[in-house]
């Protein structure tokens, strides 16, 4: 199914930037303390800012500033589970954690990479 992952309505896409940002930058970057909301899939920080489910109130909010990967793979949205370490999850979860990374990655400018991250 190759349109499996297309958004509704075409979005334009900037290359993707390499930028390191550190995991307090990303931190403040949650809709709260910074008007820049980021979250961080696999190590790449994608800006989703402009999208109410990130921001405070919203259903996904509790991802904003994080590297979400775990709660993704795991399908949660319980704040234990956002975390960066999904090395130790079954193949199943992982497929999950990367039809995140795809979804993300047609919707989303990736903005850069969390510094020291060594779940890419």
């Amino acid at each position: 199914m190759a349109g499996k992952f297309e958004p509704k309505t075409p979005v334009q896409l900037a290359p993707p930037k390499t930028d390191i940002i550190s995991s307090s930058f990303l931190k403040q970057c949650n809709g709260t303390d910074s008007e820049l909301c980021y979250v961080a899939i696999k190590g790449q920080v994608f800006d989703v800012t402009g999208n109410k489910a990130y921001l405070p109130g919203g259903s996904y909010h509790v991802f904003a500033g994080h590297d979400a990967s775990r709660a993704l793979a795991l399908t949660s949205t319980k704040a234990e589970d956002v975390r960066a370490d999904w090395s130790d999850l079954g193949d199943k979860e992982k497929g999950v954690l990367n039809d995140w990374y795809t979804f993300f990655s047609k919707r989303y400018n990736i903005v850069g990479v969390v510094e020291g991250a060594a779940n890419l």
